[in-house]
């Protein structure tokens, strides 16, 4: 019976973490503050390159063992360039549809007409204080 693919990824990415960090102490040669650097230096924008050398043998055993596990656990791993390119699902195409009713974008409805004669009543504003009421 096979794992899920969760678990034994997993089980892969633990391994690698303790490897790489066994590898950190290995590029440190046992000095505490030479490790404490190597791993200050490691950031989000760290690149391969940058990494201790024996830091990139780790992972890069650790690749090829997460590889070798998935396959002997019964999954199928394949190279992009032999399995082609995925494609996405087609959908069927829509119909077209007909003028919109009453709304116009945004949601609202159609204004109504303005009034004749402007938008004030007639004769000046009231001056003074407004009657209590």
């Amino acid at each position: 019976m096979t794992k899920p693919a969760a678990e034994v990824m997993h089980d892969v990415i633990v391994s690698a973490v303790i490897d790489g960090l066994g590898a950190l102490r290995a590029a440190s040669k046992g000095l505490p503050n030479a490790m404490l650097r190597d791993i200050a230096a490691i950031h989000p924008n760290t690149t391969f390159q940058d990494l201790p050398a024996e830091l990139q043998a780790s992972i890069q055993t650790s690749v090829r063992a997460a590889f070798t596990r998935l396959q002997s656990e019964g999954y199928t791993v394949l190279n992009p360039k032999v399995a082609g390119t995925a494609r996405p699902p087609q959908t069927p195409p829509r119909e077209p549809r007909g003028p919109a009713r009453g709304h116009v974008r945004g949601g609202r409805p159609p204004r109504q007409p303005r009034p004749e004669g402007g938008g004030r009543p007639e004769g000046a504003p009231p001056r003074g204080k407004s009657p209590k009421g």
